[in-house]
């Protein structure tokens, strides 16, 4: 299996701001990991440093034992907004980094498969402007998936759709994940979503960061969220977060 991530003694700093203070985490391949955390504490600094996008950090991190240090295709990126291009279609958007990477001719058949993989097929030559929150959604989450990455790297994917589409698009994540073998991790502050979707859930202190708790979320899957045992466990992050440290206001936007 491929896709494992191990994270060693990362320090980061904005300015005089220490954000992540001697971080350590180890992802097991195909694992789908969760993190979630007060703000500003540099959840998303650290998918953007496995991710290759931040450079300037102490410590290092490894992807299958290699270590990381530049972007690469092995690592597809999910925002919590869609990022798509307005002037580019349905497709191009989905087709533009393997176009960039003078790729496309011999994975054009991917593109087609990864919408229809996450149900935008007939929509390719729509403008995002003609679709909905959640197709946009959609055709980013394709756009991270088309060059077949070890990792999917999700900062707050659904963060700004109604409950109803947020919800169908958790299970259509699991989804893909389950079909593909990937190995994800996601940001996130919806400690209902982490547990609904996450093999482990970690959780980090107030900066300058580090592991709180890393929590096993051993429930059957297709998950109920009205179980009991869910609403156990709900009830352990959200102890931890209230009382793993004191909270702090965020200085950055990080």
């Amino acid at each position: 299996m491929v896709g494992s991530i191990q994270i060693q003694n990362v320090n980061k700093s904005f300015d005089d701001v220490r954000v992540l203070n001697n971080f350590s985490l180890d992802i097991a391949p195909g694992s789908f990991v969760s993190l979630i955390g007060p703000s500003g504490c540099g959840k998303s600094t650290l998918l953007r440093i496995i991710g290759g996008l931040e450079k300037q950090y102490e410590g290092a991190v490894f992807l299958d034992n290699e270590k990381i240090t530049k972007a690469g295709s092995d690592r597809g990126f999910a925002f919590q907004g869609s990022n798509l291009f307005p002037w580019l279609t349905v497709q191009n958007n989905v087709a533009f980094g393997l176009k960039a990477r003078k790729l496309y001719k011999e994975h054009k058949q991917d593109v087609h498969d990864i919408l229809k993989l996450v149900g935008l097929e007939g929509f390719e030559n729509s403008y995002p402007h003609q679709i909905s929150g959640g197709m946009q959604q959609r055709a980013s989450l394709a756009r991270a998936l088309v060059g077949h990455p070890k990792v999917l790297l999700l900062d707050e994917p659904l963060g700004a759709l109604d409950a109803f589409t947020r919800m169908n698009l958790q299970d259509e994540i699991l989804r893909i994940k389950n079909e593909n073998n990937m190995t994800m991790l996601m940001v996130t502050h919806d400690v209902d979503e982490a547990i609904y979707m996450s093999d482990k859930v970690v959780v980090m202190s107030a900066r300058p960061s580090k592991v709180e708790a890393v929590i096993d979320i051993d429930l059957p899957k297709p998950r109920v969220r009205v179980q009991d045992t869910f609403a156990l466990y709900r009830n352990k992050v959200l102890e931890i977060l209230n009382f793993g440290g004191q909270l702090h206001e965020a200085e950055y936007n990080i």
